[in-house]
């Protein structure tokens, strides 16, 4: 699998299946090179990823990501391996450990630590037989990784890895980890609004979702933001470095940003300034379409 340098990130579990179908045939038809998926507690990514790969042409589908406590390593591997083979290898599995308030509280599953235990998982993915009709080349994998520990795992164990929620600089703190030859696809939250005030209000909705998980808080720590940055729904400077807001050329000198401090891949999640969660901004896609540039 090629990637090319944009594609979509994007929940899909709100939209009845006959509408996410048509959703990423749109987003194919605008020259969106892939098209990620996230697992929370609702559909399968992979049984969702089957579903649009079949009704796609050339889009290429991410999880972003697949929980490792949600199913045991072999059972990943086969659903990695058939997809891309059913799909000629346009199905990219990116793995992560979600959080512990998630694995814990809603799947009462012991949640373990996050390196070691992604470490293990691997390792066992690759001892995992698979005996049916192979895909044509060894598909890829990738990890969410945000903190040092986890990105030089993506680089020794993976492909490379899909950060989150992140930040031109972490992006440039990944590359110089992951080195030159990895694979850094990262998320960018995108807001196609000049209005300072109605940017902020919308971007705090989303952030409001994420705030209170502790792999992005010791992240966006790392990042040199601080607790304070955290309240009342996020601080100015928390929403301006997180998220990409503006006019079109402002949004699209983030994401150049991202490429600049070492990006492979930019996976765009377009928030809607209307401040509904989950509403689907087709105008940011469509002028930040690759078709359109």
């Amino acid at each position: 699998m090629e990637l090319n340098k944009l594609g979509v990130w994007y929940f899909l579990d709100g939209m009845p299946s006959n509408m996410a179908a048509e959703t990423a045939k749109r987003i194919e038809s605008l020259g969106y090179d892939t098209l990620w998926i996230p697992e929370t507690a609702g559909r399968d990514p992979y049984a969702s990823a089957s579903w649009l790969l079949a009704n796609t042409e050339k889009l290429n589908v991410a999880t972003g990501i697949a929980s490792i406590y949600h199913r045991e390593p072999g059972v990943t591997v086969a659903g990695q391996k058939t997809l891309a083979e059913q799909s000629g290898d346009r199905f990219l599995l990116a793995l992560g450990v979600s959080h512990q308030q998630f694995v814990e509280g809603v799947r009462k599953i012991t949640y373990g630590k996050p390196v070691t235990t992604m470490r293990k998982y691997l390792n066992a993915m690759d001892e995992a037989p698979y005996m049916a009709f192979p895909p044509a080349t060894e598909p890829k994998r990738l990890i969410a990784a945000l903190g040092p520990r986890m990105l030089e795992l993506a680089r020794d164990k993976c492909a490379g890895a899909h950060p989150y929620f992140t930040s031109p600089k972490h992006t440039k703190m990944a590359r110089d980890i992951l080195g030159p030859d990895a694979l850094l696809c990262v998320e960018q939250k995108v807001l196609l609004e000049a209005d300072a005030d109605v940017a902020r209000k919308a971007a705090r909705v989303v952030a409001s979702v994420y705030m209170g998980l502790p792999n992005y808080r010791n992240n966006w720590l790392r990042m040199g933001l601080n607790e304070s940055d955290f309240e009342n729904g996020g601080s100015d400077k928390f929403i301006d470095e997180t998220f990409a807001w503006g006019n079109l050329e402002q949004v699209q000198n983030r994401i150049e940003e991202h490429y600049a401090a070492g990006a492979d891949h930019v996976c765009i999640q377009p928030v809607n300034p209307n401040a509904q969660f989950g509403d689907l901004d087709w105008n940011a896609l469509e002028q930040l379409s690759p078709n359109a540039n």
